[in-house]
């Protein structure tokens, strides 16, 4: 199927799915607008991603909506995932690579986003505000038997997910969504509400939860790039980095630029966690409790 696929987005309750796909949109926004982020691209620098800039980065994150909206429909009618929601997934990642010329900005945030819009889009209810939890609830009963075959599969293919499963036996996004996402459900998205109810702003919000999750996750990108010894790097650096306060602490910018500067110098980027804290300012975005 060609990157001009037509999404089929004309269905009656395509407002509400419209709305949840550019919520979608949005949050990848302000996740690649946040700064600094050690080693990610943001509208200041690259980063650590020689192929990819701030811009290339938005158009990518804008050719997603019409698939979002896709996805949202299809999870609205608990359509299965291998064969509608995985689909669609690949559909976007063509729109994406057409978007981008054929540098993949995205991949892991398809994967991950457009569960989370599925799940979200199910739960949804017309007059009434949806808790994580009932959308956490949602993403186990309709695709965790078919999310849990998935990942076991997750050692083939030429993903950067695959590649470190078998070079070091970590899963990546695949378990991560197999168990319902629980470094979103039960690190990330306490994190930036607790960071938000302490009146961090939205941008030291994103960046405080951005660290406390390179703390938890074994990152694929991280280990992609430099190995186990690069994935201790990064959990000692945003432990640290945490412990003097985080974005509490009046310093913290400057800590964080420095380690910015520090992981382009080692050329790692904590890209997966980057694509959990997009589906986190969703979710908080989305659910009211």
């Amino acid at each position: 199927m060609s990157p001009d696929t037509t999404f089929d987005v004309a269905a009656p309750a395509a407002s509400a799915d419209a709305a949840l796909a550019s919520a979608a949109v949005k949050a990848l926004h302000d996740e690649l607008s946040a700064y600094p982020k050690p080693g990610l691209v943001s509208p200041v620098d690259s980063g650590a991603h020689a192929d990819m800039d701030f811009a290339l980065m938005c158009r990518s994150a804008a050719s997603l909506a019409e698939p979002f909206e896709a996805m949202a429909i299809a999870g609205r009618a608990a359509k299965p995932f291998d064969t509608v929601l995985k689909p669609l997934g690949i559909m976007a990642e063509r729109r994406m690579l057409a978007a981008t010329g054929g540098v993949n900005t995205h991949r892991g945030a398809i994967f991950s986003m457009g569960l989370m819009v599925a799940a979200i889009a199910r739960t949804a209810t017309p007059h009434a505000d949806i808790s994580a939890d009932a959308v956490r609830r949602t993403l186990k009963r309709e695709w965790g038997a078919a999310l849990e075959a998935h990942a076991a599969e997750g050692h083939a293919g030429d993903s950067h997910g695959a590649v470190v499963r078998r070079a070091t036996g970590q899963d990546g996004a695949r378990r991560e969504a197999a168990l319902a996402f629980p470094n979103v459900f039960e690190v990330a998205l306490p994190a930036y509400r607790k960071a938000l109810w302490a009146g961090l702003d939205t941008n030291a919000a994103a960046i405080q939860t951005l660290f406390t999750l390179m703390e938890a996750v074994e990152d694929t990108t991280v280990l992609y790039r430099g190995g186990v010894q690069a994935g201790e790097f990064v959990r000692k650096a945003a432990r640290a980095f945490l412990s003097r306060g985080g974005c509490h602490d009046t310093g913290w910018q400057a800590t964080a630029k420095g380690l910015h500067r520090d992981f382009i110098a080692r050329n790692l980027s904590a890209g997966g966690c980057a694509d959990l804290l997009a589906v986190t300012i969703l979710l908080a975005s989305r659910c009211g409790r």
